[in-house]
Order: C-alpha cells, then structure tokens, then sequence
C-alpha cells in the first residue's frame, strides 16, 4: 500500500511527516515503525534545511518491507557527512544509513528522491533443507 503527502518548507512539516509515516503504518511491527519515523525526521529535515523546499513523503510498505521517499526540489545530492563529536549537527543521513536496510538517492528532472528500505520480516532464508 502506498500512501503520499506533500509538506511545506516549514520547521512543523517535520513532525506532521513523522504523524503521517506513524498512521501509514499501523499494522507494521511498533519497533519498525519507530524506526521509520526517525527515519522520516532526518530526511524531512534535511529537505528543509538544506533543500529550502516543500516535499514530497511517499510511504509504501508490504508485510516484508517499508521503502520510504522523500522527495524535494534542492540541487545537488545528499553525502553522509562524519561531524566530530562536539558538532551539534550532520549525523542525520549516516543515521539512515545506520538503522536502514538499504538507502540511496535518484534524480528525475529538477527533483531528487532520497529513499530507504527497513525490512519487518528478516529475508527469506537460503538454508539448504538436508533433515
């Protein structure tokens, strides 16, 4: 099921993104679903401060997996950054990174697409069955 909504460049878009993700998946697993919504934090945040635009969150999920994008129309791509210790800010995509299954970026015209993968089912095994 994929559901999408569209934010402005305003600080309050932020948590109206993490609501909307936290409504969309309802019947995903609580800790799959906390995960995501920080997830969607960072990348709302990211469109916001450093974008300047309105965006675009589209939540798709499955009983397997949630694929979150978070579209905006700011130039150039997203890189995780390594901020020291003592730096206030700069560890949003390496968070993503970090509590994603799978992550990236794509360009499409004038807009960029950041997107993640989180998994609520592990992958199915490859286990040979030798009983």
């Amino acid at each position: 099921m994929r559901s999408v909504r569209r934010f402005p460049a305003e600080l309050g878009s932020v948590k109206a993104a993490r609501h909307f993700a936290r409504a969309v998946l309802s019947d995903v697993p609580t800790a799959t679903a906390d995960a995501v919504e920080l997830l969607v934090s960072e990348l709302a945040t990211n469109s916001i401060k450093h974008a300047d635009t309105a965006f675009e969150l589209a939540v798709d999920h499955n009983p397997r997996e949630v694929i979150v994008e978070v579209t905006d129309d700011g130039p150039g791509d997203p890189i995780p950054r390594d901020p020291a210790p003592t730096d206030p800010t700069g560890r949003g995509l390496r968070i993503v990174e970090t509590m994603s299954d799978k992550w990236g970026v794509r360009h499409a015209g004038e807009t960029k697409t950041v997107w993640f993968l989180v998994r609520t089912a592990p992958p199915p095994s490859s286990r040979l069955s030798g009983r």
